[in-house]
């Protein structure tokens, strides 16, 4: 090990708070760092060398593959990144661990334990696997995050290969009777887990996310360290440098649902006071030679450090991440468990929830319902019940799962109303309109 500073890169096109935690975990322990994103990063093929701008020395994978409509751009990024500096997560594992129904034969492959699952190419081979599972089963996109593209299913919904432009499969509901839906989250960096919490359901939902508003409880110290050998299996059978490995527990035992390349730190560090950053950090460094003080890097864990680092970048021109802008009716592809439309949506800035047609929900087989919504209407101060379900809308060729309320709109102009969970990932344009309201041709 050298005590030369080494110059970490950390490739992320998105502002999340870990890619910035990473980058000061880097700089409080005495390293450079370069945040590589769209506004300075430049590629160079000539006389017979790539060479990359800004120059690292090793560099850190960030990029959100289960977050773009086309992740293999992403990894082709990845892969021409890799080819001129080593890579931390490189592009064949994250894609890998990004795809559930790859990762799962990965990892079954090596004798580890992931819930009953199959996949089906066609409708009818889909409906028939079906009748082979419990009355509940899960139904996922094989690409998806945060509970975003999961379903729980009865035996008589009926299901598509693919939902949107993603594959989908069905799997076993693993849970121990009796006990609120719960999973353990473990994070593990460099074979080493370094903090670990219990997630649990949010009240009406079974999924265990935080982003869906699950609790969290320190596991770090009373998990079985059956489950921990597990999620450092499963990390090191998918080529994962740090993962957030997340596992479930039956009436006979531990599971793994999937490993994140990308698995956030807010809820972890909720949980635990630990954050993973230092030690991403410490491992990237290491990596490329340099050393650190391990003393400071198990210091620097009890602290979440987001704030913006001084190596962003700064451009003249317009960041290739600002928000597009859409008009007051947009053109959406709205896709469900059974079938995808394309319609004309209203856009409301003052709906906190998307909203969907109840016979347009019907229509693409949008649910199950999984919790319900209270809504005022107009001047009244009772509110009204909804139930909600989840809708994955294309926009613009972008892709996003929210949870939207079912209501009669049959009376409306418009059967699909974008709210504020919808809009906040664009700019709105009052004066733009489609004017042609009839029905759009169904998808292929």
């Amino acid at each position: 090990m050298s005590d030369t500073p080494v110059r970490v890169g950390v490739l992320s096109l998105h502002n999340s708070k870990e890619t910035k935690a990473i980058l000061n975990a880097v700089e409080a322990l005495g390293h450079d760092t370069e945040w590589l994103r769209s506004e300075n990063t430049v590629v160079r093929f000539e006389t017979g060398e790539a060479t990359l701008s800004p120059d690292v020395d090793v560099i850190a994978n960030r990029l959100l593959l289960s977050n773009t409509d086309n992740p293999s751009e992403e990894v082709g990024l990845a892969r021409t990144l890799e080819g001129i500096r080593p890579m931390l997560n490189t592009p064949d594992a994250t894609s890998r661990a990004a795809h559930k129904t790859a990762a799962a034969v990965a990892l079954i492959n090596e004798g580890l334990p992931v819930p009953r699952t199959a996949l089906a190419l066609s409708s009818d081979q889909l409906d028939r696997i079906r009748r082979e599972f419990a009355e509940e089963a899960v139904y996922k996109t094989a690409i998806g995050t945060h509970g975003g593209g999961a379903w729980k299913v009865g035996t008589k919904d009926p299901l598509t290969p693919r939902v949107g432009k993603r594959r989908a499969f069905i799997q076993e509901l693993v849970r121990r009777r009796g006990e609120t839906p719960r999973d353990l989250r473990v994070y593990v960096v460099d074979d080493r887990v370094v903090g670990a919490m219990y997630r649990t359901a949010f009240e009406g939902d079974w999924r265990t996310n935080v982003a869906r508003g699950g609790g969290v409880e320190d596991a770090t110290n009373s998990a079985p360290e059956e489950a921990f050998e597990l999620a450092r299996r499963a990390a090191a059978t998918l080529g994962l440098d740090y993962a957030g490995v997340d596992l479930i527990e039956g009436e006979d035992g531990w599971y793994i649902l999937e490993a994140n390349p990308t698995a956030g730190f807010k809820g972890l560090y909720r949980a635990t006071g630990r954050s993973p950053a230092p030690y991403i950090a410490k491992q990237a460094i290491e990596y490329a030679g340099g050393s650190v003080d391990p003393d400071r890097v198990e210091q620097l864990a009890s602290t979440l450090d987001d704030s913006v680092p001084a190596c962003k970048p700064t451009s003249v021109t317009v960041e290739s991440d600002e928000a597009v802008t859409i008009g007051f009716t947009e053109q959406v592809v709205i896709s469900g468990t059974s079938g995808t439309k394309t319609v004309v949506a209203k856009s409301d800035s003052g709906a906190a929830r998307t909203s969907i047609d109840l016979q347009l929900a019907a229509d693409i087989g949008a649910g199950p319902i999984h919790t319900v919504s209270r809504v005022r209407s107009g001047s009244s101060k009772q509110s009204k019940t909804r139930p909600v379900v989840d809708l994955v809308l294309g926009i613009g060729g972008d892709q996003h799962t929210v949870a939207a309320n079912i209501e009669d709109r049959s009376h409306m102009t418009h059967r699909l109303l974008l709210g504020r969970d919808i809009l906040k990932n664009y700019r709105l344009d009052v004066s733009r309109r489609i004017e042609d309201h009839a029905e759009l041709p169904d998808e292929e």
